[in-house]
């Protein structure tokens, strides 16, 4: 069984170890720069700028539970929309995957919009990612070709 629950402090070491997953399923590792006190301080500091739900499943073991998958996200505001959640990750480790965890999160983020009474939610996929946008386009998702991203780094 999964339970999907928002995300607590002690959650970050297993978020960070997927989020290490997630760049090399998108075969670009050396792009996560973060540090871990980096990204705790950014969820559970005193000025928080994102937060998650995570899905927590019974270990193989019997032992207890971990967390398998997170969907990570912060408020964003358009001009055009008023204020949106905007989804930075959804993932599901390798292993778990097939299992309807993914959709557990995804349906606990609309909810979630809904209760805040966003007026949406975005997201980017990448275009080569076919397992993902079958399971965004479930939800009747709007896929835009028409934007280009854009970005400044300054690490």
């Amino acid at each position: 069984m999964t339970t999907i629950r928002p995300a607590l402090i002690d959650d970050c070491k297993k978020m960070m170890e997927l989020i290490h997953e997630l760049a090399l399923y998108e075969k670009a590792p050396e792009q996560v720069t973060v540090d871990y006190h980096h990204f705790v301080q950014s969820g559970f500091g005193p000025n928080p700028v994102w937060a998650a739900f995570v899905a927590e499943s019974m270990a193989p073991s019997g032992d207890g539970t971990k967390v398998v998958g997170f969907a990570l996200y912060y408020i964003r505001y358009s001009t055009w929309k008023g204020q949106r959640l905007y989804l930075e990750d959804l993932l599901v480790t390798e292993s778990m995957r097939g299992k309807g965890i993914g959709k557990l999160l995804m349906d606990k983020l609309i909810d979630h919009c809904r209760e805040k009474k966003f007026s949406g939610m975005v997201w980017q996929v990448l275009d080569w990612n076919e397992p993902a946008i079958n399971f965004y386009k479930r939800y009747n998702a709007e896929i835009d070709d028409g934007w280009l991203n854009c970005s400044l780094n300054f690490i």
